[in-house]
């Protein structure tokens, strides 16, 4: 049961809320797109990708700094982008341009295991849609995972407010989409998918990115690219389905959580016939087992989220 917010606090949170997003939103650099373009292509051009890092001092120290950090146990130092580039592979290099691009907007956090989360779960469906797109033969598979990584990008100027007010006013927030959304806008007078579309017309997105930012709980209210917002909502319910599924243990549970699984995919991929759904989720759930041991496993010494979670994008390379 929650407790209702006060109309002044609902109000002071809505309004710096709004103050981040119209003051202190940078530009999103414009080398995110032509990057995730060229590392989805199906023949990587290496030279192309090593020519646009060098053009971003910052992001060029980050590939290096990334590559010679314990991550890599390498016995000798890299100073090249072309070797950094090299050693990383395609997925780590993909994974990090995105999460340095929006590590600018967020700054440092106090509560790191909240980022921690927030990146678990946005790579995990950064790959499954990625996955999902590959399967139903969708035209630019690469832009799923750009929208998959980043569906959830209106919940980090929410983070922000949390971290503002200090650890002793927690929001614990329900795993269902419904009870989240609902929550979020009592909590803060707006939700994350209403902030995210403020984010992606601010940093010039594509409509159909904007469109899942928005939309990724309500597939079927997508206005522009419907196959690419419901193939992000079905990954992003996918993990929410199994990571809570993993809190319940009873047989009962896990049936229910397989019959929401399968309804929800059909309302996200209705083009998608039912025995196609039924290996998709097949697909998804060695996918996800296989990549969240792998998240779990990682051994990172540093508590930077560029590194935990670059330290695990190899996955599918």
């Amino acid at each position: 049961m929650s407790i209702r917010t006060p109309p002044e606090v609902q109000q002071r949170r809505k309004q710096r809320l709004l103050a981040i997003l119209a003051e202190a939103l940078p530009t999103l650099p414009c080398y995110v797109f032509e990057l995730n373009t060229l590392l989805g292509a199906s023949v990587v051009d290496l030279k192309r990708v090593c020519k646009v890092i060098r053009r971003d001092p910052s992001l060029t120290a980050q590939v290096i700094r990334v590559c010679n950090s314990a991550l890599f146990g390498l016995r000798r130092r890299i100073f090249r982008v072309e070797d950094a580039a090299i050693l990383m592979g395609i997925e780590r290099l993909r994974t990090m341009v995105l999460t340095c691009s929006l590590l600018e907007f967020t700054g440092d956090w106090s509560d790191g295991e909240k980022v921690r989360a927030y990146w678990h779960h946005s790579f995990l469906t950064a790959m499954l849609s990625e996955r999902i797109a590959r399967w139903i033969r969708h035209a630019e598979p690469e832009q799923a995972y750009l929208a998959g990584l980043l569906h959830d990008v209106g919940k980090l100027p929410l983070m922000m407010v949390l971290a503002e007010e200090g650890p002793g006013r927690p929001i614990v927030l329900p795993t269902n989409s419904s009870g989240e959304l609902e929550q979020e806008r009592e909590y803060f007078g707006l939700d994350h998918c209403e902030v995210g579309r403020w984010m992606g017309i601010s940093w010039n997105f594509f409509p159909c990115h904007i469109d899942v930012f928005e939309s990724h709980h309500a597939p079927e209210s997508a206005m522009h690219d419907p196959t690419l917002v419901g193939i992000v909502a079905a990954a992003d319910h996918f993990c929410e389905s199994r990571e809570k599924s993993c809190e319940q243990e009873t047989a009962d549970a896990k049936s229910a959580a397989a019959k929401d699984e399968e309804e929800f995919i059909g309302r996200c991929l209705p083009a998608v016939n039912a025995d196609e759904r039924q290996k998709i989720l097949q697909t998804l759930g060695v996918e996800y087992i296989s990549l969240h041991k792998l998240f779990e496993s990682s051994q990172v010494g540093s508590k930077d989220p560029v590194a935990k979670v670059t330290s695990i994008s190899s996955r599918g390379e």
